[in-house]
C-alpha cells in the first residue's frame, strides 16, 4: 500500500501546465518557509530523510488540500513539537520559552550562504561492494520499505517490479529507508536506473520515452 504522496503515474490528480510561469517562489512566503525549515533543520535534531519523512506522514486530506509550502511547513510544525524544539502552546500563542538551549545552534544571517554553499553531501566510505554494472539489467523489488513498515523509500510505487538497465553507479550513498527513521546512515551502492515507459505504465503516452530514477542497491535483482 501506497502512502497519498506516492502520485507518480498515477491518473485524475489533473494535467501538468507547460506554460505556468517559472517562479522560483511564487509568493512572498513561500521562500520563507524554505528558509525556516532550512534553518530549523540546522539544530540538528533530525535529518534530510526524516524531515522528508514527515511530509509523508501529513493526513491525506490534509496532504490534498495544501501547496507545496503549505506542506512543508505542516511537516516542519509537527518536526518542532515531536523533537522537543516547541511545544504546541508556544505555536499557539507565538511565546517562545526564553534561554533555550538549542538558541546557540541558530542559523545567523551572515553565515547563511557559507552554509547552502556547502551543501549536505551524502556519499559515504563503505566496504558493502557494487553489484552491477553499467549497462546490466536490473528488476527492482515489489515492496518499499523493507525495514519499518509503511516507512520512507526512494523506490516509488510505479517503478516496483519493473525491469531496467543500469546507467551509471554515483559511489556510496546514505540510505535513506533507514535513516528517515533513525535506524543508522547504512549507506550502500547507489546507481542510475533507466526504464521504458512502456515497461512502467500500460498506457503511457510516449512508449520510447526514458524514464531514470536513482535507486539504491537493495531495491535491485539482478533480471
Amino acid at each position: 500500500m501506497s502512502r497519498v504522496h506516492d502520485m507518480g503515474g498515477r491518473f485524475g490528480d489533473g494535467a501538468i501546465d507547460p506554460n505556468e510561469p517559472d517562479q522560483v517562489f511564487p509568493q512572498d512566503w513561500h521562500g520563507r518557509a524554505l528558509a525556516l525549515t532550512l534553518a530549523a533543520g540546522g539544530l540538528g535534531k533530525w535529518n534530510l530523510d526524516i524531515s522528508r519523512h514527515a511530509r509523508e506522514c501529513l493526513s491525506p486530506k490534509d496532504y490534498a488540500r495544501f501547496g507545496y509550502y503549505e506542506k512543508w511547513i505542516a511537516g516542519l510544525t509537527d518536526l518542532l513539537v515531536n523533537n522537543g524544539v516547541l511545544t504546541k502552546e508556544e505555536l499557539s500563542t507565538l511565546a517562545p520559552t526564553p534561554n533555550s538551549p538549542l538558541q546557540e545552534r541558530k542559523m545567523l544571517a551572515e553565515y547563511v550562504a557559507k552554509i547552502l554553499a556547502s551543501g549536505g553531501p551524502a556519499d559515504r566510505s563503505s566496504d558493502i561492494p557494487a553489484l552491477f554494472t553499467v549497462g546490466q539489467q536490473v528488476k527492482t523489488r515489489t515492496v518499499g520499505n523493507t525495514l519499518v513498515d509503511g516507512g520512507h523509500t526512494r523506490l516509488p510505487s510505479y517503478a516496483r517490479g519493473k525491469t531496467g538497465w543500469i546507467i551509471a553507479h554515483h559511489g556510496t550513498h546514505v540510505f535513506p529507508d533507514s535513516n528517515a527513521h533513525r535506524l543508522g546512515e547504512a549507506p550502500e551502492p547507489l546507481y542510475s536506473v533507466g526504464f521504458f515507459a512502456r515497461d512502467l505504465w500500460d498506457t503511457a503516452e510516449h512508449p520510447e520515452d526514458e524514464v531514470v530514477l536513482d535507486l539504491w542497491q537493495s531495491y535491485l535483482v539482478p533480471a
